[in-house]
């Protein structure tokens, strides 16, 4: 569409998850549009990025050091985990400030069709770090979706053999929204997962 290396620039940006062709096209032309744009700095924190992050050894959460902050806080409560799919939802769940115990990042969720099975996420590395009896809950908090379903059920039946509680995410209705436009499934889940007032 574009000549040279501005269609380059719109490609490759198109190539991030989430980033469309439209989206790509925007964000190169605010770069090139955009004189106080400082490209240099861009270019040097994503090479900073690719040398100096990388995963805590411990939780797989990401880090510039060997062990993330989380797992350096003392202040955390070490027996709880809460296990996520991957590293942006401890992020969402951080922001809540409602949970002050350790995370296990997976790095996915089981999915049969894209080829993922329970031996190619962090599960062993999980059961490791229940093995010294420190945790009494693990808290399984994969998305609510076919996968995420999967990994939470497989993980459920994992962990029902060791003597620790095992709970799961609540799901249901989000708070604002309109019960005639919850699907049947949300809605199911929103009466299990009822409380008494």
């Amino acid at each position: 569409m574009y000549d040279g290396i501005v269609q380059d620039l719109i490609d490759e940006f198109g190539r991030l998850p989430g980033i469309g062709p439209k989206s790509a096209q925007r964000i190169a032309f605010h770069i090139l549009q955009t004189p106080t744009f400082d490209v240099s700095k861009l270019s040097r924190l994503l090479g900073e990025l690719r040398e100096r992050v990388r995963f805590c050894d411990l939780c797989g959460n990401v880090s510039e050091q060997d062990r993330c902050a989380i797992c350096r806080d003392p202040r955390r409560d070490q027996s709880f985990i809460c296990v996520v799919e991957d590293a942006k939802d401890v992020s969402a769940i951080e922001r809540t400030r409602e949970f002050r115990g350790l995370y296990h990042v997976l790095g996915g969720a089981i999915s049969p069709i894209a080829g993922i099975g329970p031996d190619d996420l962090r599960i062993a590395q999980l059961m490791q770090r229940l093995a010294d009896g420190t945790v009494t809950e693990v808290i399984l908090a994969t998305n609510p979706n076919l996968e995420g379903e999967a990994t939470a059920t497989y993980l459920s039946r994992l962990l029902h053999t060791l003597e620790i509680r095992v709970t799961r995410l609540a799901s249901g209705l989000p708070v604002g929204g309109d019960l005639e436009y919850a699907d049947e499934v949300t809605l199911g889940r929103a009466f299990e997962g009822r409380r008494v007032l």
